[in-house]
């Protein structure tokens, strides 16, 4: 089986992504509660149980909630890095990971991405096997000359649109907050979105994924024309992560 992945959901009330190659299976972040963790895993046809390794990118809860619980539960073992680790001490087994250095899981290799976001110490992921390459990149407040350079060559790629520039501005949320969520540190935007496409090989990319989409800041359909004009003649598959539907599985 060639790679495949899927999401339990995307948003602020909580991510998850699973990704699966026929021989290993993992799961990167865990914002859910246990009992709705196990309800989207079988709504995607997976048991807990197929599960091999739990791998995290920051201590936020909704990308953390659900973490130690499911790890006690079925045995499986964390990935995250120390400063994530230090921020939170309720995960059993675990395995503390460099933010420069990658690591296998089964077979899988899995490229840690440092990037800028208000946490210990923050890291997306690529995730590699059999010549294919899932790329995740939400929770970052701005694209770094790494961060582009990273995530150029991918065969999928799960891309964070998470706010709207003026409905962020003119939105509900306190002051502070939106200056948390639209500084260096928070969340990448419809238009830095479509910035880090310019750079990427869109011949090779197979699956876009918008993910992270804020349901008080954004809207899909901004997301879409906001990123829309980079893909002129791609042929490739453009999907939308939902926080309560996620996404249904994406083949390489």
């Amino acid at each position: 089986m060639r790679m495949r992945f899927a999401s339990l959901g995307s948003g602020s009330k909580g991510n998850s992504t699973v990704i699966c190659d026929g021989s290993t299976c993992l799961l990167v972040d865990l914002g859910f509660t246990l009992k709705e963790t196990l309800h989207r895993l079988r709504r995607l046809g997976v048991e807990p149980e197929q599960i091999d390794g739990l791998v995290v990118t920051h201590e936020h809860a909704d990308h953390f909630h659900g973490v130690a619980p499911f790890a006690r539960r079925f045995g499986v073992p964390v990935y995250l890095t120390h400063g994530t680790h230090k921020s939170l001490s309720l995960v059993p087994a675990f395995h503390k990971i460099s933010c420069h250095e990658s690591f296998t899981l089964g077979t899988m290799e899995i490229t840690p991405v440092p990037v800028p976001h208000d946490a210990r110490e923050p890291c997306q992921y690529l995730v590699k096997s059999a010549g294919l390459t899932i790329g995740i990149l939400t929770d970052l407040g701005h694209i770094t000359p790494h961060v582009r350079a990273s995530y150029k060559n991918c065969d999928a790629l799960l891309l964070e649109c998470n706010h709207d520039l003026d409905m962020l501005r003119q939105g509900p949320y306190p002051y502070r907050l939106k200056m948390r969520v639209g500084g260096d540190y928070g969340h990448l935007n419809n238009t830095q979105a479509a910035d880090l496409l310019a750079g990427v090989d869109l011949p090779r990319l197979q699956h876009l994924v918008i993910s992270h989409i804020s349901q008080k800041n954004n809207h899909p359909e901004k997301a879409r024309q906001a990123i829309t004009p980079l893909l002129t003649d791609w042929n490739g598959t453009l999907t939308l992560a939902d926080q309560q539907a996620g996404f249904d599985w994406l083949s390489l």
